[in-house]
């Protein structure tokens, strides 16, 4: 009698989620992309999509994660080079991103919705790999932050706008494309900037010679940083470049690069300025204005990356499920199953909704004032929420796929890891809470703003009048807002949502989302919707393939 197994071949197992299209099924981001004015990059973003979606784009981002960054601080002769060496795999990842224009689309487009285009792109990218997604943040969100300085921005923006990549280590005006990186935080400070002391020494004109130590600088591979020093007149914003206007290396030394509990693509290096050339931006004094709108756009690019990477393990935990047998029938047919992927699935919708919705108000505020008050409050509130939720949601999306998720040969441990960055870059929740509080007490036209959009969301559903009646009382409690304020930012952050997916979602997705996160008794682990309506079209809405 012959053996009944045959060991060459794994039975019930599931095949790897891979070639497929990362725009055209997602239902979701489709549907707000058109709604929110990026329709016109339809094309585009489904040749993205195709491309992210590809075998060999997924292979690139395992790879870069595997075979990660070295600095390299000297030559064989003892002489400094402070040079990063990336696996080839990063390069091809930055590359395609570059020549996509996911850094540059926004300030190149020239039309409505391109704030849209740049962050439907960037959340397309972020899907396979979390770290190269760092410097093209970087790079894109320095625009404003260069143009303050006329001749600064005469000099840079073309290169930063470059759709070429360029890893050669050479001085940034004999390339065809740079990247940017940013140093503000330091041993002592961390959030809090104002307690820099690195310093900044004039040195004839708008450069300044600038000795220090930042505990965390981004992408230290890039061609140029922005990095906050005090002067005479306190905390001011400088231009630190890679290499010297005569072509010899600038005073800054790399020490080391930080062993991180993800985000391993992509190096964060400790550095050191030893009287290093730099341009000042803006006036001295001014520095946390002139960065703050990099770091506005880079908040933007958090809650953007948060939904993606959630949305990356929604869609692994669902394919899974649908190509896995257990008991007798696709796991997914299980209805236990089917409210966890349908309760993820919502989370997922809302915080790509809100994404595109932080977007399009960036595209907005620049003709319409009480937009972009409005998204000043927003970003943060979204960057809040999103980073937040895309924690939990990765734990319980690793649960659904079990043992075959939780080993490295997998894809989930890495976004596991990954995805926690997002809350601490650019400001922790606290930090992001405050400025929430922060605005409305010292900006009352975001206020103003915040409130009226509130008020044109009453009576969209019960629910969300409620949530809305709620907020309200804790704002009017002034003297518990700070110890209140993760509450406050939550609320409005579900009010939004609710809102956003009352506009732009179908019906049955949008009461479900209305039911499950708005209600005195909404539950606080996933897979409790107590509303069987429209389940599949949930799921589906998330993932179709």
């Amino acid at each position: 009698m012959s053996h009944p197994f045959n060991f060459s071949v794994s039975l019930n197992q599931v095949p790897v989620l891979e070639n497929y299209n990362t725009y055209t099924s997602h239902a979701a981001l489709r549907q707000v992309v058109q709604a929110y004015g990026g329709g016109w990059m339809e094309e585009e973003a489904t040749a993205f999509g195709r491309l992210m979606g590809g075998r060999e784009m997924q292979e690139a981002g395992t790879m870069a994660n595997r075979e990660i960054p070295v600095l390299q601080t000297h030559d064989r002769f003892g002489n400094r080079l402070d040079v990063v060496n990336y696996h080839p795999a990063y390069h091809q990842m930055m590359d395609a991103a570059i020549r996509q224009g996911v850094h540059a689309v926004s300030w190149t487009a020239g039309r409505d919705g391109a704030y849209v285009a740049h962050s439907v792109l960037s959340y397309l990218k972020q899907q396979i790999d979390e770290g190269s997604s760092c410097p093209l943040t970087m790079t894109f969100a320095v625009v404003p932050s260069l143009r303050i300085a006329a001749g600064i921005a005469q000099e840079w923006l073309p290169l930063v706008l470059s759709r070429e990549y360029d890893p050669r280590h050479i001085p940034w005006y004999e390339k065809k494309g740079v990247t940017f990186g940013m140093a503000m935080t330091e041993p002592q400070g961390g959030s809090d900037v104002r307690a820099n002391i690195t310093f900044a020494i004039p040195a004839g004109g708008d450069v300044y010679h600038i000795t220090g130590r930042k505990w965390f600088c981004s992408a230290p591979m890039s061609d140029a940083f922005l990095v906050l020093a005090q002067t005479g007149k306190g905390l001011s914003c400088f231009l630190v470049p890679r290499f010297l206007p005569d072509g010899t290396k600038n005073r800054l030394y790399f020490q080391r690069l930080k062993d991180k509990l993800g985000n391993k693509s992509n190096a964060s290096g400790e550095v050191e300025f030893h009287e290093a050339w730099a341009q000042l931006i803006g006036e001295e004094g001014r520095g946390v204005p002139a960065i703050m709108e990099m770091v506005r756009h880079t908040r933007l690019d958090c809650a953007t990356g948060s939904a993606a990477t959630m949305q990356r393990a929604v869609a692994e935990a669902i394919h899974h499920c649908r190509h896995r047998n257990t008991f007798g029938k696709r796991l997914a047919a299980h209805p236990l199953m089917q409210n966890v992927l349908a309760d993820l699935s919502l989370e997922s919708i809302a915080a790509t909704t809100f994404a595109m919705r932080l977007a399009k108000g960036f595209d907005s505020a620049l003709h319409d004032p009480a937009e972009m008050h409005f998204t000043r409050i927003a970003t943060a509130i979204g960057k809040f929420w999103n980073t937040k939720r895309a924690v939990l949601v990765l734990g319980e999306a690793l649960e659904c796929i079990g043992g075959n998720g939780y080993v490295e040969t997998s894809v989930m441990p890495r976004l596991y890891r990954d995805v926690p960055v997002n809350a601490i870059w650019e400001g922790s929740g606290n930090i992001q809470a405050l400025d929430v509080l922060r605005a409305m007490q010292k900006d009352p036209e975001s206020m103003e703003a915040l409130l009226q959009y509130f008020n044109q969301a009453r009576g969209l559903d019960p629910a969300l009048d409620k949530q809305l009646q709620q907020l309200a009382s804790l704002l009017d409690d002034k003297d518990m807002l700070e110890f209140k304020a993760r509450i406050v930012v939550e609320k409005a952050a579900l009010a939004i949502q609710a809102a956003e997916l009352i506009r732009t979602a179908p019906p049955a997705i949008a009461q479900q989302f209305c039911q499950a996160r708005l209600t005195a008794d909404r539950h606080l682990t996933w897979g409790t919707l107590e509303d069987k309506h429209a389940l599949e079209t949930i799921i589906d809405y998330t993932h179709a393939t």
